[in-house]
């Protein structure tokens, strides 16, 4: 990160709030039920890490690094050890953003993001470590026509997403003006899908990476500055029960993942992993 882009990220980050959210949508005031500690430090071979699955049980994850990186998983343990390097078969790392998982095994590698190049579809990997078997699963926007509104403000651009009920549930990062942050779903099967937004809600902050707790209970957003989560209602996943939110700011925080149901774990573009514990 050059010097300039760093004390502008840091101006924004250190000016977030939850104020907004408690106001405009009830979101509790948490940051005291939350204690946050720093446990480790990711290696150099995840210096852009950007998405979190879990590896087997809590101990160990997968991550993965940002755009233009290798088409591969590490597999760490939660000091940052670097355990094992799995490499992803039929797969490109355009713009990698977020991992997610099934109960079957398989993880989903959404090469999603639009930071630099306009896009006109979007991908996501499906891939099983067990049998090495990679699927793709490719969308584009509805009305997308050109994927920028200016070579500087991508607008179709995701960097979050998670599994649930046979569907990827993806949230746009919120470049846009009116800072609406939106949310899709296409199908977790191979094809190629058109999506269309089903709900938005407005955060003055840009989402970096989302991830739903085991019972299926409880999702959460992770942002530039703080963190929100959401009751997931009888009728799926939308923005109509706000929870909680707190703020975290840890420079550029990039990968969560929910640990159990209410612990969570954070690493940002500096390589730090910091365990999130609810008290």
């Amino acid at each position: 990160m050059s010097k300039f882009i760093y004390v502008w990220f840091a101006f924004k980050t250190m000016f977030c709030t939850c104020q907004p959210d408690h106001k405009a949508y009830g979101f509790r005031k948490m940051r005291s039920h939350y204690k946050i500690n720093k446990i480790g430090k990711l290696p150099i071979v995840a210096s852009e890490s950007s998405g979190l699955a879990k590896a087997g049980g809590n101990n160990t994850f997968w991550t993965h690094n940002d755009s233009g990186g290798t088409a591969e998983l590490y597999k760490i343990d939660l000091q940052g050890k670097l355990v094992a390097t799995e490499t992803v078969p039929n797969a490109k790392n355009i713009d990698w953003e977020d991992l997610a998982q099934d109960n079957d095994g398989n993880l989903y590698i959404g090469d999603i993001g639009n930071n630099t190049v306009p896009r006109k579809s979007f991908d996501i990997y499906k891939f099983n470590v067990e049998d090495q078997h990679t699927e793709k699963i490719t969308f584009h926007y509805a009305g997308q026509e050109n994927s920028h509104s200016s070579p500087e403000k991508p607008i179709l651009d995701s960097e979050s997403f998670f599994y649930h009920d046979k569907k990827l549930w993806l949230f746009s990062k919120n470049w846009e003006k009116n800072k609406f942050v939106k949310l899709y779903s296409v199908p977790a099967e191979k094809g190629d899908y058109e999506l269309a937004a089903l709900d938005s809600i407005k955060i003055n902050t840009q989402v970096t990476s989302a991830d739903i707790s085991p019972d299926g209970k409880t999702f959460a957003l992770l942002t530039y500055g703080k963190i929100l989560t959401f009751q997931i209602s009888e009728n799926g996943i939308d923005f109509k029960k706000p929870l909680a939110c707190f703020r975290l700011v840890k420079k550029q925080n990039e990968a969560l993942l929910f640990l159990n149901n209410t612990d969570m774990l954070v690493t940002n573009e500096q390589r730090n992993i910091y365990r999130i514990i609810y008290r």
